[in-house]
């Protein structure tokens, strides 16, 4: 179990990111401030939803929640600040386009970026913290979404199915049809491939 003790404040933010893993795309993260009167079931880490619930839930989060919002840092901001330090920049973004600003953020993970407000670096939050599992839902969906459309622009490289991530498939398609835009520069393996070394 986790000591993390819930702040005793009214209107308290999830926060949650989606892509730090891929070699391509943006990392994506979302905000979410839940209404207490309008309770959403099911909620869980997005990772543990089949794609038709998180679909499902994704829709039910937009209506019932007070407000929410979704932010990214580009591949380019990636590889010019590296992905940690992207990935806080997202969250910022995803905070400050909230249209009602939190008291109080609660992050998954174990660290925080400077947000105007206190926060909260919840590990595993996003099965233990509904706003944080809202959160890591809609920015899951929202990159999946990115991912599908970047397989319509490009389908030989099959994102629709690896989402981006460096498996074998993904790899292949690199070595026989080079890097695009969206390729994470700054990723071992997509370095590896571009010098020749792999």
């Amino acid at each position: 179990m986790t000591d993390f003790i819930r702040p005793d404040v009214g209107l308290l933010c999830g926060v949650d990111e989606v892509g730090r893993g891929p070699l391509v795309g943006a990392v994506v993260t979302a905000a979410v401030i839940l209404d207490p009167n309008r309770p959403i079931e099911g909620l869980a880490d997005s990772k543990k939803l089949s794609e038709k619930k998180r679909l499902q839930l994704a829709t039910e989060i937009k209506q019932k929640s007070l407000c929410w919002s979704v932010g990214r840092a580009e591949a380019a901001e990636i590889d010019q600040l590296n992905i940690l330090h992207a990935t806080m920049l997202a969250m910022q973004r995803a905070v400050a386009a909230l249209s009602i600003q939190p008291e109080w953020v609660l992050v998954d993970g174990n660290r925080c970026p400077d947000f105007a407000v206190p926060a909260t670096a919840v590990v595993k939050g996003d099965g233990l913290v509904a706003e944080i599992s809202a959160a890591s839902i809609l920015a899951k969906v929202a990159r999946d979404a990115e991912m599908a459309e970047l397989d319509r622009e490009y389908p030989q490289f099959g994102f629709a199915s690896h989402k981006g991530y460096p498996t074998v498939q993904h790899l292949a398609a690199i070595r026989q049809h080079g890097i695009i835009a969206q390729h994470r520069r700054s990723f071992k393996p997509v370095k590896q491939i571009m010098m020749g070394s792999a």
